[in-house]
C-alpha cells in the first residue's frame, strides 16, 4: 500500500469513526431549548437569576446567582450534556466538582433529572409552566425527612 492510499484508508476509518459519534446516537438537547434565556425572579428577599444558552453541540450550559442586600450570597454552575449514554445535568454549587443528575423524564416541557445516590437533592425539576415562567424544584430525602424546595422565574431574556 502506497502513502496515498494508506492516507485515504485512514482518513475513511476517522470519517466512519467521527459519524458513528455524530450520528442518531446522541439525544437530541433541542427539546430542552424553552429552558434556554435568562430568568430572574425574587423569594424571601433573595433576588434570583438564572441563564442558560440554547442547546448547541450536545451541550447546554447555565448558571444561577442568588443577591441579598446587593451582595451575591450563593451561585452555582450549570450544564446539561448530551452524549451516547444519555442526558446528564450537572450542578456544582458554590464551584464544588460537578455532581451528575441523569435524565429520567423529559415531556411537555417538563424534565426530571435524578441521582439516588446524591445526598441531597436526588431529583431536580424543571418545567415551563402555564403562565410562561420557569420553574424549578429540587426534592428528595434530607436527614432522613422527605425535603423539598421550588423556585419560579419569570423571562428575563432570551
Amino acid at each position: 500500500m502506497n502513502a496515498a492510499s494508506f492516507a485515504i484508508a485512514m482518513l475513511s476509518l476517522a470519517l466512519v469513526g467521527f459519524s458513528a459519534q455524530t450520528s442518531g446516537n446522541t439525544p437530541d438537547l433541542s427539546e430542552l431549548s424553552w429552558m434556554s434565556g435568562g430568568w430572574a425572579g425574587s423569594q424571601d428577599a433573595v433576588e434570583m437569576e438564572e441563564l442558560w444558552q440554547a442547546p448547541k453541540g450536545n451541550i447546554m450550559l447555565g448558571v444561577h446567582r442568588d443577591v441579598v442586600k446587593g451582595r451575591a450570597v450563593s451561585f452555582e454552575f450549570l450544564r446539561i450534556e448530551a452524549t451516547p449514554a444519555g442526558i446528564t445535568y450537572w450542578g456544582s454549587p458554590q464551584g464544588q466538582p460537578p455532581t451528575p443528575f441523569r435524565m429520567k423524564e423529559l415531556k411537555n416541557k417538563r424534565v426530571v433529572f435524578e441521582n439516588l445516590e446524591h445526598d441531597f437533592p436526588q431529583r431536580i425539576i424543571y418545567w415551563l409552566g402555564d403562565d410562561n415562567a420557569l420553574h424549578a424544584r429540587i426534592e428528595g430525602t434530607e436527614n432522613g425527612k422527605i425535603s423539598a424546595m421550588e423556585w419560579t422565574w419569570q423571562r428575563a431574556s432570551k
